[in-house]
């Protein structure tokens, strides 16, 4: 049977470490364990070289080798005969290796250990599949219709006209259609430094607020680069990540979210989400199957999350453009329940009734409404007189105003607060107040 390398597919995804022979010029071989393969096109594969001098060496010198593969999904083997083609320590390819290496490996604690040094190139002179205790690797067919999926998700995403439904179609259709139930929406804030989940699927709590600086983890890898970041055997690296949770101090995520995750996944993918190759965020999902991210899955995560993102775009630029008419509900009788609400200038972080809901811009903005709803009774405010109030310190070059009015309406829906934001039309948000407000500053 003749065997192609898309065909293979599975045997590129480093949850089997794949070996590799080489024989110096007298002839002595030298066998050594490769952590990351990937296919370049329908004749080359890529080896990352980290730290096997002896192997690099003895290519210089005969530049013949043989690769033995394995499929993640089965164990069946396959050799592949490979003759050096070249070497390269920089390019698309390069980057998009080491970027999988770094956010792999820090996962691990081995960041800067695991640093990608060069790519070495092979041209594939031929396949043979092996006999194994597995037996002979079945070629598979797709289990689902990913392109008429994709197409039915960005159809959902473009008819909305709102961050929340926008949010929404995304995460709903990603889990309906493509049948991944564990996500999250991030996203970007460039003057903070991180990328914030905006919306959850899967999760319980759902980690609306949780921060990820660029450049950590896959998540922040992902939005530092705008390159799709993949990890297809999580199995070593979890446990090292339960281990570091379990110790992190208590007062060290008093005013932090933290980010949800399954404490059994096995495979994780993050694909930024991109306008005209600016990061404005990230899609991520995981799953508890090992390779439940292939190659379709990740070209159709990637356009969804470009449709998200140019959806987004176009939801702030009109609502800088102007308001819709919206109608707000009359206000309920104010109960007799006391609200006591703490805002900390040093960061902006809010709390009601002891319980902290947000920090930052979101904070700032609670406060700013709080402060208008006692002072003159007003519950009705519109984006443009939000961006004209030089108090509240937006960012000069992209406020990201209505993903940050979102954040803070979900927060405050999750926590069950009796305070709470509505969205009244294009531009235009409500508060509501159930109770006597009473604000402090510190």
């Amino acid at each position: 049977m003749t065997w192609s390398l898309v065909e293979l597919e599975a045997c590129f995804e480093g949850v089997i470490p794949s070996i590799i022979s080489t024989a110096d010029a007298d002839g002595i071989p030298n066998i050594s364990y490769l952590s990351h393969v990937a296919i370049v096109d329908d004749d080359h594969v890529a080896l990352s070289n980290q730290f096997f001098a002896k192997t690099a060496a003895n290519i210089r010198l005969n530049p013949q080798a043989t690769l033995l593969v394995v499929d993640g999904h089965n164990g069946a083997q396959f050799r592949l005969d490979l003759r050096f083609a070249y070497s390269m320590e920089s390019g698309a390819l390069f980057e998009r290796l080491a970027l999988q290496v770094e956010a792999s490996s820090a996962q691990a604690g081995m960041a800067d250990v695991m640093r990608l040094r060069h790519v070495d190139v092979f041209r594939v002179l031929d396949i043979v599949d092996t006999p194994s205790p597995a037996g002979t690797l079945i070629k598979r067919k797709p289990e689902r219709n990913r392109l008429d999926a994709t197409r039915r998700i960005v159809e959902r995403i473009a008819a909305e006209t709102d961050a929340d439904g926008i949010v929404n179609a995304t995460l709903d259709g990603v889990r309906e259609r493509l049948g991944f139930h564990h996500g999250l929406f991030l996203h970007c804030y460039p003057d903070k430094g991180q990328v914030v989940a905006i919306g959850s699927t899967g999760y319980a709590p759902s980690g609306i607020g949780a921060e990820v600086p660029l450049g950590e983890g896959l998540i922040g890898a992902a939005a530092e680069s705008g390159k799709t970041v993949k990890v297809s055997d999580m199995s070593r690296i979890r446990r090292f990540g339960s281990a570091i949770r379990a110790t992190t101090p208590d007062e060290n995520r008093t005013r932090s979210i933290p980010l949800p995750g399954m404490a059994e996944a096995m495979s994780q993918i993050a694909v930024p989400l991109l306008v005209q190759d600016t990061v404005e965020g990230v899609l991520f999902f995981e799953s508890a199957e090992r390779l439940a991210f292939g190659r379709d899955d990740e070209a159709a995560l990637a356009i969804i999350a470009r449709q998200a993102a140019a959806s987004l775009a176009l939801c702030e630029r009109l609502s800088l453009e102007g308001e819709s008419a919206g109608h707000r509900p009359s206000d309920p009788p104010a109960g007799e329940t006391r609200i006591d609400v703490v805002h900390h200038g040093f960061d902006d972080s809010v709390f009601v009734n002891g319980d902290y809901v947000i920090k930052g811009v979101a904070g700032r903005l609670l406060v700013f409404m709080m402060e208008q709803s006692l002072a003159s009774g007003r519950r009705e405010f519109s984006n443009r007189e939000i961006r004209l109030d030089t108090t509240l310190r937006l960012p000069d070059f992209k406020d990201n105003l209505e993903t940050r009015l979102l954040l803070l309406r979900r927060r405050l829906e999750e926590k069950k607060l009796p305070v709470r934001l509505i969205r009244l039309g294009r531009g235009k948000i409500g508060l509501e107040i159930d109770g006597h407000l009473r604000l402090t500053r510190q």
